[in-house]
């Protein structure tokens, strides 16, 4: 297998924890050449990762959090306006402070019998047919559904955005040529009509808050706007989407971890989640470049360099976790990494949790006799880790 982490090759079948494995024991903090690229440090240990998101001012955020350096305006950038992600505190702490007030736990909370719903009506949707595609019908829907509602979107616009962010996440060389500019220049053309559409016709949604609240004493500017709609739609989806399918395909590969949990669902269901979150972890790097010359264990950053944070190899540490590469879901304590920590740790997590709950909730009680009767097909993504398309098969239902 390849140590490359770079090759999309690298991940064709999720995360290459062989490759992990070896890197943590040999080379923790490990030197990954780049084609077209000066290079980057690898970090797979739990406590590398850990202390590099937590501390912004030694590794920054910008230019980007992405391996490969900005290459256009639409990079992350538009003009002087730069992505919520890709900028430091405090301006992003300011940024984050604009949105944070929808995704607390409290407000998150209060979406739960939206969420029942919307769960009951995903499966309702394919019950009856015996048979799906998972990830398409069930796990990218949910997703789909909650952000279009936030931003007051029509829900069958949120399928469609969902549909650009995965081809945004693919691996360039997987994709038709400028596939990837092409989606994100269609994601902004639709954003900027969220913005006609919000001044001319204003609602009680994210995306007419966005557009009339203050920071640091002024409103966003228009490309603002298009870089945190973006964000939100496409930081909304990674999670919940490819946890529930990786976390459907973990479990349906440990019968007796899915035996434990249905014998306890309700009591053993926010435990289960977090175990799948560690073993899943669907976001898979966070790229920081250091701002001066430091050391991380015996290797010499020099400042501009770029430094790596691999969360599925982190959060498989020895170091940290127990059997690691066992699915534990009684598994505790779990500090997981899964959603980054830090100043940028990932500001929809309760929500997240919540959409998730919802739609296990529903399958496992309602898709009888579930299985996967061949590997899924894996994202093309060195950025992202789940399933493209993993079909599925189960007894036929009925709709509630």
């Amino acid at each position: 297998m390849s140590h490359d982490l770079l090759d999309v090759a690298t991940f064709a079948a999720g995360h290459p924890h062989d490759v992990y494995r070896r890197l943590r024991e040999e080379v923790p903090v490990h030197w990954n050449p780049e084609p077209d690229g000066p290079g980057f440090w690898a970090l797979t240990r739990y406590d590398d990762v850990y202390a590099v998101d937590h501390d912004f001012q030694a590794y920054s955020s910008s230019p980007t959090i992405l391996i490969q350096d900005p290459l256009s305006a639409n990079d992350g950038a538009i003009g002087e306006a730069k992505m919520m992600l890709m900028i430091d505190p405090p301006q992003h702490t300011a940024f984050r402070k604009l949105i944070r007030a929808e995704f607390t736990k409290p407000k998150a909370a209060e979406k739960g019998l939206r969420l029942d719903e919307l769960a009951r009506q995903i499966v309702n949707d394919v019950i009856e047919r015996g048979e799906c595609d998972f990830v398409a019908d069930v796990a990218g829907e949910m997703p789909s559904y909650v952000i279009a509602e936030l931003m007051g979107l029509p829900l069958e616009d949120g399928r469609e955005l969902y549909k650009l962010t995965e081809i945004i996440h693919s691996a360039p060389d997987t994709m038709p040529p400028n596939a990837i500019p092409d989606a994100v220049t269609k994601m902004f053309g639709y954003a900027a009509g969220v913005i006609a559409e919000k001044r001319a016709r204003p609602a009680d949604d994210l995306a007419t808050r966005l557009l009339t609240v203050e920071v640091e004493g002024r409103r966003l500017t228009d490309p603002e706007f298009l870089l945190f709609f973006m964000l939100l739609v496409d930081a909304g989806g990674d999670t919940t989407r490819n946890l529930l399918s990786g976390g459907m395909l973990a479990l349906t590969r440990n019968p007796a971890q899915r035996a434990w949990l249905m014998d306890d669902l309700p009591g053993r269901l926010a435990s289960a989640r977090e175990e799948m979150l560690r073993y899943t972890s669907p976001v898979i790097y966070m790229r920081r470049t250091a701002t001066r010359d430091t050391q991380i264990r015996d290797a010499a950053i020099k400042a501009g360099d770029k430094v790596v944070m691999y969360f599925g190899a982190a959060n498989r540490d020895p170091e940290k976790f127990d059997a690691p590469d066992a699915f534990d879901l009684a598994r505790a304590p779990n500090e997981h990494i899964a959603f980054g920590g830090g100043p940028h740790v990932c500001l929809g997590q309760h929500l997240a949790r919540l959409e998730i709950d919802a739609v296990l909730i529903e399958v496992l009680t309602r898709m009888e006799n579930f299985e996967i009767p061949r590997d899924p097909e894996w994202l093309a993504s060195t950025f992202i880790s789940g399933p493209k398309s993993m079909p599925v098969r189960f007894t036929p239902g009925r709709r509630i």
